[in-house]
């Protein structure tokens, strides 16, 4: 049984994903055993204790260095005897010391197709203004594994959504949640779980 965390900043919308293709089958062999936020007002919390699903609240700013932070995470994380972390939607900068502790076992879902509108400065509604401002007419969501870098790390899952001429951002951003991001995430959550992800490189591999 596969022990996931899954961290968040805001409303959570990844996450009760998650936690609903756990409901229904649809993500196998996993266990959600802690939500953790950076922010204590968060509504995914509430998400997750409606699920019964234990809560942690570490706040960088609470740290007296960013490694003492990654500390702090890594203690959470092992005590929980957590084996994937989950980034859905987690808009902190990672220590160094807490991507080397999970190494393999970190995964985050990003709203557009890498490489493109990815890296520094590219995260929620910026994304897609950014989409929108170079006229793509196809964007979507990508899986990755999480490295040192910011959205470099080995791609799992991609899915396209069709960029339409009436879009807004906020527009856009809602159908790639619905189209992609709600899709690819627990579908990643479930290759992991039952053991069908190689890593070859900067390559991933889905095993038959």
């Amino acid at each position: 049984m596969l022990k996931v965390a899954v961290c968040v900043s805001g409303g959570g919308t990844n996450l009760q994903a998650i936690i609903d293709r756990v409901g229904d089958g649809k993500i196998t062999n996993t266990e959600l055993v802690l939500v953790i936020s950076n922010k204590p007002g968060a509504h995914a919390l509430d998400r997750a204790k409606e699920a019964g699903i234990d809560t942690a609240v570490i706040e960088p700013k609470a740290y007296s260095s960013r490694e003492a932070f990654g500390e702090a995470m890594i203690d959470t994380l092992q005590r929980a005897d957590v084996d994937l972390v989950v980034l859905g939607g987690y808009l902190v900068i990672l220590p160094e010391n807490l991507v080397k502790a999970f190494e393999g076992r970190m995964i985050n879902i990003h709203p557009s197709l890498i490489p493109s509108h990815c890296g520094d400065g590219y995260y929620g509604l910026k994304v897609h203004e950014s989409v929108l401002a170079r006229g793509n007419k196809v964007t979507g969501a990508t899986v990755h594994f999480v490295d040192e870098g910011t959205d470099s790390g080995p791609i799992i899952l991609q899915k396209a959504v069709e960029v339409r001429d009436e879009d807004t951002p906020e527009t856009l951003q809602r159908r790639v949640m619905e189209q992609a991001e709600w899709v690819i995430l627990p579908k990643a959550i479930d290759l992991i779980a039952n053991n069908r992800i190689e890593i070859a490189g900067r390559v991933t591999r889905i095993r038959s």
